[in-house]
């Protein structure tokens, strides 16, 4: 049996820059790495079938774990069966980057297991057919994003904490992306804007997550009281930076939702996995 870390994320700011004719937008984004992680558990089997236990709630054909293996059949020069169990903390619809990150890990790991033989720049490729935010997860750096997320420049950033809010909320990402309003021609900028002015970027989901969702107003009107509160992905959480000043257990203790304390990853502790 093989259990493996399976790292959430961060996106420090989200921009769409404009639109594809197939209807694909262009962003431009950071991918911090963060310490907050669903654990997998892999173990070989003679049946040659995939079960996966901990995500009864979605279905198998469905399960991004479950595609990841799918997709790696065909290059498999050992391949096995696999019981996969999941010990799932990142909450699901969050924009934390949780089903990527499975994938990934996934990808990863059983990349190994069957003797597949593929690199990282293949394994990223296959993840990028699953999600956007796959690749991130395959490379296990932190990164500037653009295209869809599949361009990436590695980048190194300041170690930092972050509190990160749940709201009881499950947001649509089609539902934002369909809205009339949604800023779609925020001009490009460079990652050296960004560290001369981290505070100036923001989301542009974040207005309408706050219209549509009125738990993720609320729970970014309570971390706007000690910080800058912003919105990962499309939501639903909020996150702000640590800051000296700040009463932490204070913070946690009466917050409206669910409620994190996470440390910053330099870079995920599967970049370097190998199977013994």
């Amino acid at each position: 049996m093989i259990r493996v870390p399976s790292p959430a994320k961060l996106n420090l700011f989200l921009h769409i820059t404009g639109r594809r004719d197939n209807g694909y937008h262009e962003l431009q984004t950071i991918f911090q790495l963060i310490d907050l992680t669903d654990w997998l558990e892999f173990t070989p089997t003679d049946d040659l079938t995939i079960s996966i236990n901990g995500l009864n709630s979605v279905d198998l054909e469905q399960n991004l774990i479950y595609k990841a293996t799918q997709i790696l059949e065909p290059y498999a020069k050992q391949p096995t069966g696999l019981k996969i169990i999941i010990e799932k903390n990142i909450p699901m619809g969050a924009g934390l980057g949780g089903g990527s990150s499975n994938a990934a890990t996934t990808l990863i790991v059983v990349n190994q297991l069957w003797q597949c033989g593929l690199n990282i720049t293949q394994l990223a490729e296959l993840g990028l057919k699953l999600g956007a935010d796959v690749p991130i997860f395959i490379h296990g750096r932190n990164a500037w994003a653009e295209g869809i997320g599949e361009h990436l420049t590695f980048i190194d950033l300041d170690q930092k904490q972050y509190i990160v809010l749940k709201p009881d909320c499950f947001i649509s990402t089609q539902l934002l992306f369909s809205q009339k309003t949604l800023t779609r021609d925020t001009k490009p900028t460079k990652f050296c804007a960004y560290q001369l002015t981290p505070f100036n970027f923001g989301n542009n989901f974040e207005p309408l997550a706050r219209s549509l969702y009125p738990e993720v107003n609320e729970a970014m009107q309570y971390l706007d009281q000690f910080g800058i509160a912003k919105l990962t992905g499309t939501g639903a959480c909020v996150f702000t930076e640590v800051t000296p000043d700040m009463n932490i257990d204070e913070i946690l203790a009466h917050s409206p939702c669910k409620a994190y304390l996470v440390n910053s990853l330099n870079e995920s502790p599967l970049r370097h996995f190998k199977v013994i």
